[in-house]
C-alpha cells in the first residue's frame, strides 16, 4: 500500500468537489436540482472578448509556451485598469503579475512566504481556501473571528491582544465573502497599519469590486505606504463572467513578486495567448458593463430575497458581491442540516454558512449565478 503524504491527513476534498457529486447522482435520477450555492457566473463574457479570442487563437504561434509573466499588452492594460478603477498607478514591468487565476495565487503566495513554523491570520468565516492551503504547507491558522454586530470588519484592538508571534501572513477579502460586506477607507487603513506595526505581510483578495458595490471600488493600494507590507489578488472571473477562463492577477512591490515568480515557474508554463487577448478586451470595455451587468444581478438578488422571505431567513440588503448572505431563523442553529432539509424537500442546493468558519454557523449563503428563470422556479417551489 502506498500510503499518502501526512499533510494529506490535515484536509478533505473541497465541500463543492463532493456536494457537485451529490447533485450529479440526483439529476441522473431526474431529481432536479436548482443549484443556488455555487458562485459561478452563468452569464456570457463581453461578445467582443470572445470575438477577439477566437480570432487569436488562429495565428501562427498561439500555441506555444508563453511568458510566466504574461505578455507585455496584458501588464499594461492591467496597470491602466487599475488606475482607471481604483486610481491606483502600477508599474506593469515591475508591480504586476498575471495568474491562471487567483486562486492558484493564493498557493503561489503560501508557498512562497509560509513554512512549518509559521502562523497565518485568517478570517472567520472566510474562503476556506485560504485555511487549507496553509495547512497544506504546514502553517499554523490563528482564525480572526467576524462578527454580524460588528459588520464583519476584524476588531483591531481585540487582534492586538493576541500573540502574534511567528504570524507570516494576513488574508482579508473586501467586499467580503460570504457575507457581501465592504470595508471603508479608514477601515482598510486601520487593517494596513496593524499590519506595518506587527510586520505581516497582508494579502488583500478583491474579485469582488464591481458587483453590485454601492461604494467606490477600493485597492488595498489606495491606502498611503501599503505596497511596503501589502499583495493583492484580483481577477476577471466575476467582474466579466470569465471564471472558466482562469485569469487573475497578483499586485504587489517587485521584491514580493520576484519570490512568488520562483513558485510560480515551477508550476505553470505561460497562459495561452488568446486568453490574454481576450483579457485584454475585457479589460478596454467601457464601464457600461459593470452598469449592465448590476442590473442583471440586482433583478436576481430581488428574487433571491423572496426566496428567503418564503424560507424564513433574515438577510441585508446592503451587501455587494454575488452571493445573499442569510440567518436561518425560527430556533435552527445547525445550518448544514437545514441546507440538507432544503435539498431534499425542494430539491434546491443552498450552501451551509459553517463551511466558511464556526462564526458561519446559523447563517447560509444563497448565488445569484442561476437565470432569473430558474430562481423564479426555486421560488415557486418553497410554496409546494
Amino acid at each position: 500500500m502506498i500510503v499518502v503524504a501526512k499533510r494529506m491527513h490535515n484536509i478533505s476534498e473541497y465541500f463543492f468537489s463532493e456536494k457537485m457529486k451529490e447533485i450529479y447522482n440526483l439529476n441522473k435520477k431526474g431529481i432536479s436540482v436548482i443549484n443556488l450555492g455555487i458562485g459561478n457566473p452563468d452569464l456570457l463574457p463581453p461578445n467582443e472578448v470572445i470575438q477577439k479570442m477566437k480570432n487569436a487563437s488562429e495565428l501562427y504561434d498561439a500555441n506555444t509556451y508563453q511568458s510566466y509573466i504574461g505578455i507585455e499588452k496584458l501588464r499594461q492594460t492591467i496597470s491602466v485598469w487599475y488606475k482607471k478603477n481604483y486610481q491606483v498607478d502600477l508599474d506593469p514591468n515591475k508591480e504586476i503579475l498575471p495568474l491562471m487565476g487567483s486562486k492558484e495565487g493564493i498557493m503561489h503566495i503560501s508557498m512562497a512566504y509560509l513554512e512549518k513554523g509559521n502562523k497565518v491570520l485568517i478570517p472567520n468565516p472566510g474562503y476556506p481556501v485560504y485555511s487549507s492551503i496553509s495547512q497544506l504547507v504546514g502553517s499554523e491558522i490563528i482564525y480572526y473571528h467576524l462578527h454580524e454586530q460588528e459588520n464583519w470588519i476584524p476588531n483591531i484592538k481585540t487582534m492586538e491582544k493576541q500573540d502574534l508571534t511567528n504570524v507570516k501572513i494576513m488574508w482579508i477579502n473586501y467586499p467580503h465573502m460570504p457575507t457581501g460586506t465592504t470595508a471603508t477607507f479608514d477601515q482598510l487603513t486601520e487593517i494596513v497599519r496593524f499590519a506595518k506595526r506587527n510586520n505581516i505581510l497582508l494579502v488583500h483578495d478583491n474579485p469582488y469590486s464591481f458587483i453590485l458595490n454601492n461604494e467606490h471600488p477600493l485597492s488595498i493600494f489606495n491606502i498611503p505606504e501599503s505596497k511596503d507590507i501589502s499583495l493583492e489578488l484580483n481577477s476577471l472571473s466575476k467582474s466579466y463572467n470569465m471564471a472558466g477562463w482562469r485569469i487573475g492577477m497578483l499586485i504587489g512591490n517587485q521584491e514580493f513578486l520576484n519570490n512568488i515568480l520562483k513558485v510560480k515557474s515551477q508550476m505553470d508554463s505561460g497562459m495561452y495567448y488568446p486568453i490574454q487577448i481576450g483579457a485584454i478586451e475585457a479589460m478596454n470595455q467601457h464601464n457600461s458593463w459593470f452598469d449592465k451587468l448590476n442590473i442583471e444581478y440586482y433583478k436576481r438578488k430581488k428574487i433571491v430575497w423572496e426566496i428567503c422571505d418564503r424560507l424564513s431567513l433574515k438577510y441585508r440588503k446592503e451587501s455587494s458581491g454575488i452571493f445573499v448572505w442569510a440567518k436561518i431563523q425560527n430556533g435552527e442553529h445547525n445550518d448544514i442540516k437545514w441546507s440538507e432539509k432544503i435539498l431534499q424537500k425542494y430539491h434546491i442546493f443552498i450552501t451551509p454558512g459553517s463551511l466558511f468558519g464556526n462564526n458561519g454557523k446559523g447563517y447560509v449563503r444563497l448565488s445569484m449565478c442561476s437565470s432569473i428563470t430558474n430562481l423564479k422556479k426555486a421560488k415557486n417551489r418553497i410554496y409546494s
